[in-house]
């Protein structure tokens, strides 16, 4: 054999045997990576098998109380009499088959193109002065140097979360109403009273101020949690070019909570159509339903005191069907901004 043949060292015979190929039938050498990195569905079972038990009862609550109600949906098309039999599904397969006479109905109807346009009016209102108020709150909690001045503002503005609805709208009765204590104020200094509880024009404006006072403290959780997540290295790097504090925020800070602004917002256009049942259904007879009426109390309205539950049906039918279609082109939005949203592509 000649010298020129014969490795130098060690590290150089290692190299040309990982270099020379090796017989398919040969008892040396590593095996191939065909299909033996995939696991079979029995051992992927076994390996996973207690975060699937962890997760059952999450998923059979959504099959029962998510999932299976939408077979409801099928009311939409009938002439649905829930007397005719004291089981539902009974009554669902013995009432009347009536087709889209009920979407037919509903685009007829005056009333509820009244509340179309209550609740997009409602829904841009809380979106441009509701959406961007915890994102401020919570720039303003996070420069707070102080540890416990920060908790104490953050605990005071998240209190309001826990009210009902029925103590928030008394809280704004007993300031706002006739006899509140801004009405009787003005007739104190020769002024007329106000009453904003009971004023259409004004209604709109008032649901919004009631849902910032309540859930605003919700929200500031979420984005203080974003901003713990960002470096203080990037502050002082960027405070050691020169920016400013205003320069940090619109360059550090809004950055770090671009992706939990967008999947935020992704979820508020998804939920574009439902603007609070509750609050404004307590307040609907104050103000008349021309001010106060939205899809979700025209809904209630036909389905459980009227008792037409085929066309309310049909009413939240086409209610469900916009609110998906806003969730995916918001989220292809966030998509076309870089942004996850809220699933990948």
């Amino acid at each position: 054999m000649s010298h020129s043949t014969v490795p130098r060292s060690r590290a150089e015979a290692d190299d040309k045997a990982r270099r020379t190929p090796v017989a398919s039938g040969g008892a040396t050498g590593p095996r191939k990576q065909g299909n033996t990195g995939k696991l079979s569905l029995r051992l992927r079972f076994r390996r996973d098998r207690a975060l699937i038990l962890m997760t059952l009862p999450a998923v059979l609550l959504l099959l029962v109380f998510n999932y299976l109600p939408i077979l409801g949906n099928i009311v939409a098309f009938q002439d649905y009499d829930p007397y005719i039999s004291d089981n539902g599904i009974v009554s669902m397969l013995h009432s009347a088959w009536v087709g889209l006479e009920n979407f037919q109905q509903i685009f007829a109807d005056s009333a509820f193109w009244n509340a179309v346009k209550n609740t997009l009016v409602l829904f841009f209102l809380q979106l441009v002065l509701f959406f961007p108020i915890p994102i401020a709150l919570a720039l303003l909690i996070n420069s707070v140097v102080r540890p416990r001045v920060r908790a104490i503002a953050q605990a005071v503005l998240y209190l309001p979360h826990f009210f009902s609805w029925v103590l928030v709208i008394s809280v704004f009765q007993q300031i706002f109403g006739g006899a509140g204590v801004l009405s009787q104020l003005l007739r104190q200094h020769g002024y007329d009273g106000l009453d904003i509880m009971t004023d259409p024009s004004t209604f709109k404006f008032l649901v919004t101020a009631e849902g910032v006072w309540k859930d605003a403290g919700w929200g500031i959780i979420v984005f203080l949690a974003a901003l713990a997540s960002v470096s203080p290295d990037l502050y002082e790097a960027a405070a050691m070019d020169g920016a400013g504090r205003w320069r940090r925020i619109w360059h550090v800070t809004l950055p770090a909570l671009r992706p939990v602004i967008a999947l935020l917002l992704v979820l508020r256009v998804g939920d574009a159509l439902t603007v609070g049942f509750e609050q404004i259904l307590l307040q609907r007879d104050a103000v008349g339903p021309g001010a106060s009426e939205v899809l979700d109390t025209f809904v209630w309205w036909n389905g459980v005191r009227n008792q037409d539950f085929g066309y309310a049906a049909a009413a939240g039918l086409i209610k469900g069907v916009v609110s998906l279609g806003l969730v995916l082109a918001a989220n292809k939005v966030a998509h076309l901004m870089g942004e996850q949203g809220v699933y990948k592509k």
